[in-house]
C-alpha cells in the first residue's frame, strides 16, 4: 500500500515546476562559491570589476580544495534547512492550497501512509539535489584547478557533505508537522527560516549540541570550525525526527476533513 502511495506522489510531481526550481537553486550555489574562490585568487582583477570592496579583508582566506570543500558542506547544510524545508512544505501544504486534502484524507488508506510517502519522496528529491550540487561542485573545482586535491580529501568532502545533508533531513518531519497543522505552505517555510536564524544564535553558545537546528551548522562549520557529530547530538536529531513523525501522523489521523 505504501508503495502505491509513494508512486502516486511521484506522479504528482511530473507536471510541477517546483522540482526544477529547487534544482536550479541548488546548482547555482557551487557557481557562487566558484566566484568567491576566483575573487580570493584574483583580488586585484575582482576589485577592478567592482566585485571587491576597497575595505574588504581577504586575509586568511585561501582558494584551495580544502577551503572549497568546507564551503560546499556549509552550502548543503544551509540548503537542507531552507530548500529541503520548502520541498517538504510544498509536498504537504500543497494539498491544502490545491483543495485536494479533503479527497486525500477520505481515501481508504491509513492517513499516516500519506505522511510516510511524502517523506520518502522528499528524501529521494533531496538526494538528487545534493548529488547534483556535489557533482557540479567537484567539476567546478577541477576546472578551476584548485590546489590541494587528493583522493582522501575528495572522499572527506563527499562524506562531510552527505553527513550534513542527512542531518538536515532528520529535521524535516517537524516541518511537515507544521505544514499539516497550519494547512498551508507559508507557515512551515517561515518556521524553517526562524529555526535557521535561532540555530545560528544558539550555535554560538555552549548549547549548540543540544538544539536540533544548531547541530547542522555545528557539523558543517556554519558557525565556526566544523565539529564531529557527538553521540548526544545524534540522539537529539533522532528524537527530533521521531517526534516529527509522530506529530505528523497524529495530526493527519485526527484532522477533520477541511
Amino acid at each position: 500500500m505504501i508503495g502505491t502511495v509513494v508512486v502516486t506522489e511521484f506522479i504528482k510531481l511530473r507536471r510541477s515546476v517546483v522540482p526544477w526550481i529547487t534544482l536550479a537553486v541548488m546548482l547555482a550555489g557551487p557557481w557562487v562559491l566558484a566566484l568567491f574562490m576566483w575573487i580570493i585568487r584574483e583580488p586585484e582583477r575582482a576589485a577592478s570589476l567592482g566585485l571587491l570592496g576597497t575595505k574588504a579583508n581577504l586575509a586568511g582566506l585561501e582558494a584551495t580544495w580544502p577551503a572549497f570543500g568546507n564551503y560546499v558542506s556549509v552550502l548543503v547544510g544551509a540548503a537542507g534547512m531552507l530548500v529541503l524545508a520548502f520541498v517538504v512544505a510544498h509536498l504537504f501544504g500543497r494539498e491544502y492550497a490545491d483543495g485536494t486534502a479533503k479527497n486525500m484524507l477520505a481515501l481508504p488508506v491509513p492517513r499516516a501512509a500519506f505522511g510516510v510517502a511524502k517523506l520518502v519522496v522528499a528524501a529521494c528529491w533531496w538526494l538528487v539535489l545534493v548529488a547534483a550540487a556535489l557533482a557540479e561542485a567537484l567539476a567546478i573545482g577541477w576546472l578551476m584547478a584548485l590546489p590541494g586535491l587528493s583522493t582522501d580529501l575528495g572522499w572527506q568532502m563527499v562524506r562531510a557533505t552527505l553527513l550534513g545533508a542527512a542531518a538536515s533531513y532528520l529535521l524535516v518531519p517537524v516541518v511537515a508537522w507544521v505544514a499539516v497543522a497550519s494547512r498551508n505552505i507559508l507557515a512551515p517555510v517561515g518556521f524553517a527560516l526562524g529555526m535557521l536564524l535561532l540555530g545560528d544564535v544558539v550555535g554560538h553558545t555552549g548549547w549548540a549540541g543540544w538544539f536540533p537546528w544548531s547541530i547542522v551548522p555545528l557539523l558543517t562549520g556554519m558557525t565556526g570550525d566544523a565539529a564531529p557529530l557527538a553521540s548526544t547530538s545524534g540522539l537529539v536529531l533522532a528524537a527530533t525526527f521521531a517526534a516529527g513523525l509522530i506529530g505528523t501522523g497524529v495530526q493527519l489521523r485526527l484532522a477533520d476533513n477541511p
